[in-house]
């Protein structure tokens, strides 16, 4: 019987461990005062953001939160951050302002462009995906141009392009190696032909009917009116 008892008091006491709540201490960047806060002592960045949000009816996407000097992310690696937190901790939280109208914003575009360029992976990205992208930008450095081609690309696509370095050394040392190139090359020209739809004219008039042309191509007949018309 007291075998029990102690036993039901330890599943007690860890289940007061996991629940135990701490108050923080919550410093808004602004004329706002501070506040406090009533949160578990566990709890992972991406909740807590949504915990000071809902506290101060503030956007959750335009929050910043920094702890003893660091800066909370959401994730790292591709894994949620969790945190540790301790009664009485002091909790920045700073409001990324909205961005101006676009007829004001008109003039700053090019302060934004470096951000617009940066490559993020969609939402929807499996988790192993998520984990080498994350090490080839910040382990290997990896410039975003880079990222993206590797990302861009389909399974399928990276099989074909795999199989081509394999066979490329095969083609050379059987003297093939122009032949090989020329042949890519005209692969990639078939694959990527697309399907006109009836009644579209193609850029090349020798592939429509009689011999149509496109309005403004420009021929020798077209040269001979414009000389004609004193245009040059």
């Amino acid at each position: 019987m007291a075998t029990m008892i102690q036993s039901s008091s330890c599943v007690s006491g860890e289940g007061e461990e996991e629940k135990k709540m701490v108050d923080i201490t919550l410093k808004t960047i602004g004329p706002s005062p501070p506040s406090r806060l009533r949160v578990p002592s566990s709890i992972t960045v991406y909740d807590l953001r949504k915990l000071v949000a809902s506290n101060g009816h503030l956007p959750v996407d335009n929050l910043r939160l920094i702890l003893r000097g660091n800066v909370l992310l959401d994730t790292k690696d591709g894994d949620d951050v969790s945190l540790q937190l301790n009664d009485g901790d002091s909790l920045i939280v700073a409001v990324k302002p909205k961005p101006p109208p676009k007829h004001v914003r008109e003039g700053f575009e090019d302060e934004d462009d470096d951000d617009n360029l940066k490559f993020q992976l969609p939402q929807s990205t499996s988790r192993w995906k998520r984990k080498l992208f994350y090490f080839l930008q910040d382990k290997l450095k990896l410039p975003d141009i880079i990222l993206m081609a590797v990302f861009s690309l389909s399974l399928k696509m990276w099989i074909l392009i795999v199989t081509w370095f394999i066979l490329a050394p095969v083609a050379h040392r059987w003297d093939l190696g122009p032949l090989y190139i020329l042949g890519t090359g005209f692969c990639i020209i078939f694959v990527n032909l697309g399907q006109r739809r009836h009644g579209d004219l193609s850029a090349y008039s020798i592939f429509n009917e009689d011999f149509r042309e496109l309005p403004g191509t420009l021929n020798a007949d077209r040269l001979d009116q414009d000389i004609r018309a004193g245009q040059f």
